[in-house]
């Protein structure tokens, strides 16, 4: 405790802020771990195995990258547990940002506020993406300095108000200090840009933005993770073409509640609403017009990208009616299903059908087949988790939990492995050893030894 002023100051450590990166179930999903020649390795890019399907969404890959498999579909089929889900993340990977990657499960599409096929259709907008390219007057460079100027509030009070701004930029090759309106105090307020911060203005529209801090000062100690950028070069006052990523389904929504001008630039003001709503598709029309247009003229460039639907079974007899006319539609991204059901009832009727699909749209798709793993496999990939998750295994420890794959599922096996940690940690170790593995096996059942007790003891428990 110091003392100040006759009052206790309580001094506190100022704790490390290192930004803390959960771990989710596919995080160490980097790639198809596909070699130059498109052949698949034993292990890569996070994934095991599964070589016939990784070299086929490969080819996936190949075909969206070249613009040729646009309005086609993918459907991953296989039990559970084998890695569909991680191949189609895998894929997203390849294709890289740039590239709209629209996951959904089946079950999404259906809510109380709109239509299933309006939410499919919002989906299959997102995977379109629209590449604007414009040429702008902007103003770019470091801030050197950032003084607001007030004066006396000309309606009375005692307030003052903001007369003009006073900014100072820098590039690497000279500075300039402009005057700018007070309206744009505003929006230099809400981006926290500060003395330092690499800054750049539309002479047009006065929209500023931050593109990230000078990495001069990239040592510097800061309270929040920053983005360091160079200097930029050549003038401070330049023309520029700005590159803009949207989807057909931001367009949308912004034309829904339209503001400022007709131009599709001018529409990106709003592109977060409070609740859902219906799109009209008179609306959706007069947007492809637009969007035609300007992809004519050369402003914008189409980018097809990848529709995931997991647990496909899900959507009924309606959605695959839509989703059948939707893949044949001339503005249609890729579509990728996936599914773990072997012959069930398609949803909505009595038919029985492969996947729980209907046949008519099987016939529409390339189906790519994911094979059970071996317990060598299900090694590695423990392995691998145990590496993303930062957990010490012993060699007793990776062979009895891949051991517990094999016999209950690849899932269950990984999920033992946090528990595992604790009880290790408890006994004061830092490794897992094939005793925590037992202890945490004998307290938690997997879904076939849950199974078991409910046909022993059914009796028991409410029908």
């Amino acid at each position: 405790m110091a003392e100040e002023g006759g009052q206790g100051v309580k001094i506190g450590e100022v704790k490390n802020s290192v930004a803390v990166q959960r771990v989710a179930a596919h995080s160490h999903v980097k790639g198809l771990g596909l070699s130059p020649d498109g052949t698949a390795e034993e292990a890569g890019g996070g994934l095991v195995g599964q070589i016939k399907a990784r070299e086929a969404a490969g080819l996936v890959v190949d075909l969206i990258r070249s613009k040729k498999m646009a309005g086609k579909a993918v459907l991953l089929a296989g039990p559970p547990a084998t890695g569909k889900t991680a191949i189609a993340l895998a894929v997203s990977q390849e294709l890289g940002r740039k590239v709209p990657f629209c996951p959904i499960v089946g079950s999404e599409i259906y809510s109380s506020e709109v239509k299933k096929t309006e939410v499919l259709t919002g989906a299959l907008r997102r995977s379109i993406g629209i590449r604007l390219k414009e040429i702008k007057e902007v103003y770019e460079g470091e801030v050197v300095e950032l003084t607001p100027e007030e004066t006396e509030n000309p309606f009375g009070g005692y307030g003052k108000t903001i007369s003009k701004v006073l900014l100072t930029l820098r590039t690497a090759k000279g500075s300039k200090q402009l005057r700018l309106d007070p309206s744009i105090y505003e929006s230099i307020q809400k981006e926290k840009i500060r003395a330092g911060d690499v800054v750049y203005i539309e002479a047009n529209s006065g929209a500023v933005k931050r593109v990230g801090r000078y990495d001069q000062y990239a040592t510097e100690a800061d309270l929040e993770a920053e983005e360091y950028v160079p200097l930029p070069k050549g003038d401070v006052h330049k023309r520029k073409e700005v590159v803009q990523d949207v989807t057909l389904h931001d367009i949308d929504m912004a034309n829904a509640q339209p503001q400022g001008g007709s131009d599709i630039m001018s529409m990106m003001g709003n592109l977060i609403r409070t609740r859902r709503t219906e799109i009209t598709e008179k609306l959706r029309l007069e947007i492809n017009k637009i969007v035609n247009k300007y992809i004519e003229d050369g402003i914008a460039e189409l980018i097809p990208g990848v529709l995931f639907i997991d647990e496909v079974h899900m959507l009924d007899q309606e959605s695959f009616t839509y989703l059948a006319r939707a893949v044949e539609s001339t503005l249609a991204p890729i579509i990728v299903l996936a599914t773990n059901r072997g012959i069930a009832r398609v949803r909505g009727t009595d038919v029985a059908s492969p996947h729980g699909i209907p046949v008519d749209l099987l016939d529409r798709l390339l189906i790519i087949r994911t094979l059970p793993y071996t317990i060598t496999e299900m090694k590695q990939i423990i392995n691998i988790r145990a590496a993303v998750e930062k957990t010490l295994l012993d060699d007793g420890a990776l062979v009895k939990l891949a051991e517990i794959g094999d016999s209950t599922s690849l899932r269950f096996a990984i999920q033992l492995m946090t528990p595992a940690r604790i009880t290790a940690a408890a006994k004061g170790r830092e490794s897992i050893a094939v005793d925590d593995v037992e202890e945490v096996e004998t307290l938690f059942y997997d879904a076939k030894k849950s199974a078991k007790v409910l046909q022993e003891q059914g009796e028991k428990y409410l029908a």
